[in-house]
C-alpha cells in the first residue's frame, strides 16, 4: 500500500551551506510547551533574571500562579565564584521538592550564564538523583541560545530522557515530539481506528506513562527538529519510520500511511478512516489557498520546520518557494519532504544573515518567513513577513489543523492588501 508520490524533488539539490552571523532565539522557550505537556514535571532554569523574565513573558503567566517552571537565579557572587553554586542549587531544589510533592520529574536546564561559568549540571543532576530518587527523577539539558536554535530545547530535553527509559521487547509504535493535547488526541484516534496499537508517546503526560524502548520499537517523529533524540533512540535499538511530516492533508496522509504500511493496515481500512478528515482538510486548505496561490515565499532559517512547511505551501497552496533556509538539514529526517518539494528553490543550511538578507531583498518575495528579530525591520522596508515562532506555538499538525496552518500564511497577505485599500481610500 504505497503512496503514489513523485520521485523527483529537492533531495539531490546542492545545499548552500553558510556559517556566519546568525539570528537565533533562546532554547529556553521550549519549556513553554513542554511544561504544559508533562503534568508532573518541573523545569528549573539555572540562569539569570533575564531568563526568568523571558519565561514569564513568553508563557503569559505570573510566577505566583505556581507554573511548572522556575528560575534558580545566578547572582553576581555566583558568577564571580564567591559562592558555592552547587550547594545553593541543592538547597533550592530541596525547598522546591518539599513545597511541591507532586513533582516526579525535575529538569535542570542550563542557560547562557550557567554555561559561561561552567556549572556542571550533569553532575548536579546525578548528585540530586541520589538524594531524591526514587520519588523524583532528575534530568539535565541545555537551553542555552549561544549555539542553538530555539526548538533545540525540546530536542535536548527528550534526548536526556531516552537513556533512562526502560528496555522493552514489545513491538510498539512510539510517537516522538510534543503536541497540544487536542492534536495528540486526533492522532491517537486515527491510529486506533486503523487498529494500530499499543501507541506510546514521548514526552508522556506523566512519569508513570513513559515508554519502554528496544529493538522492537518503531518510532515516528512529529517534529523535524528532533535530530539528537532520533539518534538517541536509534542507539537504544529503535527503528525510525521515515515519512513526510503531518502538515497539511498530503503530509498527514503520507505520515499515516508510512505507519499503516509498517503495521499491515489494509488499504480499504486506511481509506475508510482517512477519507472524511482528508476531505475536510482539503476544503479548509482550499479556502485559504486562494490568497496564497501564485505568490512567492522566502524562508529564513529559524525553527527547522522550514522544509516540510515549504513542501506544504508549494504543493497544497500553490506558492513558489524562492529559498528554503533551515538551521540544520538532517536528510534522514526531512528527506521525504525534500523528495516532495519540487526542484527550483535554493536550499540553504546554516546562516550568514547579511548575505541572506541581500538575497531576500533581491528576490522581493510576496511573503518572508523569519524570526522576530528580522520581521520588524523587513516590514519597515515594505516586505510582508510571518513570524516563524508562531508556527511552533500554534496547533498545526494533522488534518483538522490544515486550514489553520494555511491561514497562518494567508493572514499577513490579507492584512497587507487591506492596508493598501485603506491607504487608497
Amino acid at each position: 500500500m504505497s503512496l503514489d508520490l513523485p520521485s523527483s524533488g529537492c533531495r539531490s539539490t546542492p545545499v548552500l551551506k553558510e556559517r556566519g552571523q546568525r539570528e537565533v532565539f533562546c532554547g529556553l522557550t521550549g519549556i513553554i510547551w513542554l511544561h504544559r505537556k508533562m503534568q508532573d514535571a518541573f523545569f528549573l532554569v539555572v540562569g539569570s533574571r533575564t531568563c526568568a523574565h523571558l519565561l514569564q513573558a513568553a508563557a503569559g503567566v505570573m510566577i505566583f500562579a505556581e507554573p511548572r517552571f522556575g528560575t534558580a537565579i545566578l547572582e553576581e557572587k555566583d558568577l564571580a565564584g564567591l559562592a558555592d553554586a552547587n550547594a545553593e542549587l541543592d538547597r533550592e531544589v530541596g525547598r522546591l521538592l518539599a513545597r511541591r510533592p507532586d513533582i516526579r520529574q525535575l529538569f535542570l536546564v542550563g542557560s547562557c550564564p550557567s554555561e559561561v561559568i561552567k556549572l556542571d549540571l550533569a553532575r548536579a543532576a546525578e548528585r540530586l538523583n541520589g538524594q531524591h530518587a526514587p520519588h523524583v527523577r532528575v534530568y539535565n539539558y541545555s537551553g542555552s541560545g549561544i549555539e542553538t536554535t530555539f526548538t533545540q530545547g525540546e530536542d535536548a530535553c527528550l534526548e536526556a530522557m531516552v537513556p533512562t527509559l526502560t528496555t522493552s521487547t514489545a513491538r510498539e509504535l512510539l510517537i516522538v515530539g510534543a503536541m497540544p493535547d487536542v492534536v495528540e488526541d486526533q492522532c491517537l484516534a486515527l491510529l486506533a481506528a486503523m487498529g494500530i496499537g499499543p501507541v506510546r508517546m514521548l514526552p508522556a503526560h506523566r512519569a508513570g506513562e513513559l515508554p519502554g524502548v528496544g529493538p522492537q520499537t518503531v518510532f515516528a517523529l512529529v517534529q523535524p527538529f528532533l535530530g539528537e533524540t532520533h539518534a538517541a533512540l536509534q542507539r537504544r535499538g529503535a527503528r525510525h519510520l521515515p515519512a513526510p511530516f503531518p502538515f497539511g492533508e498530503e503530509g498527514t496522509t503520507a505520515w499515516l500511511r508510512a505507519i499503516a504500511d509498517e503495521f499491515g493496515v489494509p488499504a480499504h481500512l486506511f481509506d475508510a478512516v482517512t477519507a472524511a478528515p482528508r476531505a475536510r482538510a482539503q476544503k479548509a486548505v482550499a479556502a485559504q489557498a486562494a490568497e496564497l496561490r501564485g505568490k512567492s515565499v522566502f524562508f529564513f532559517p529559524d525553527s527547522q520546520l522550514e522544509i516540510p512547511l515549504a513542501r506544504f505551501l508549494v504543493r497544497e497552496c500553490g506558492m513558489t518557494a524562492i529559498e528554503v533556509g533551515t538551521p540544520y538539514l538532517h536528510d534522514a529526517i526531512v528527506g521525504p519532504d525534500l523528495d516532495l518539494l519540487p526542484a527550483g528553490p535554493v536550499i540553504s543550511e546554516g546562516q550568514d544573515v547579511d548575505k541572506q538578507l541581500d538575497r531576500q531583498r533581491a528576490a522581493a518575495p510576496d511573503l518572508t518567513v523569519c524570526g522576530l528579530g528580522l520581521a520588524n525591520p523587513l516590514e519597515a522596508q515594505g516586505f510582508t513577513t510571518k513570524w516563524a515562532i508562531e508556527l511552533v506555538f500554534t496547533p498545526v499538525h494533522f488534518y483538522e489543523q490544515a486550514g489553520d496552518l494555511a491561514g497562518l500564511f494567508s493572514r499577513p497577505l490579507r492584512r497587507k492588501a487591506a492596508l493598501r485599500q485603506e491607504a487608497i481610500a
